[in-house]
C-alpha cells in the first residue's frame, strides 16, 4: 500500500508561481511512476505530469508543458508551477504506480493523495 500526501496549494495571482509537494510513504524502485493530476469543478481529472523515479523520463500534458516542472527527490514528488493562469485553478493530486486501470504515459496509476487546492485569480 502506498500513501501519498500533497501540500503547497494556495491562492495566487495570474502570472505567479507555486510549488506543490507530495510525500510518498513507500519504497520506490528505480523507474517507478509518479504523477500529478488535477480536476477542476465540473471537469474530468486531467493528467498533467509524470516522472520515472531514479532520474528517469518526465512527461507533460500540452496544457502545462513549458510552465510546469515535475521532479522527485527521495520520497518527495514536486510540481513547480510558473506563469499560472486562471485556467490552472483545480484540485491537484499526486499519484503513484500500482495495480490500477488508469494508464497515462505507459504507467498504471493506482494510488492517490487527497489533493491540494490551487486557485489562480486574474
Amino acid at each position: 500500500q502506498v500513501h501519498l500526501a500533497e501540500s503547497g496549494g494556495d491562492s495566487v495571482q495570474a502570472g505567479g508561481s507555486l510549488k506543490l509537494s507530495c510525500e510518498v510513504s513507500a519504497f520506490m524502485p528505480n523507474n517507478y511512476c509518479l504523477g500529478w493530476f488535477r480536476q477542476a469543478p465540473g471537469k474530468e481529472r486531467e493528467a498533467i505530469a509524470s516522472i520515472r523515479t531514479g532520474g528517469g523520463a518526465t512527461y507533460y500534458s500540452d496544457t502545462v508543458k513549458g510552465r510546469f516542472t515535475v521532479s522527485q527527490v527521495k520520497n518527495t514528488l514536486y510540481l513547480q508551477m510558473s506563469s499560472l493562469k486562471p485556467g490552472d485553478t483545480a484540485m491537484y493530486y499526486c499519484a503513484a504506480e500500482g495495480d490500477g486501470d488508469r494508464w497515462y504515459w505507459g504507467c498504471p496509476f493506482a494510488y492517490w493523495g487527497q489533493g491540494t487546492q490551487v486557485t489562480v485569480s486574474s
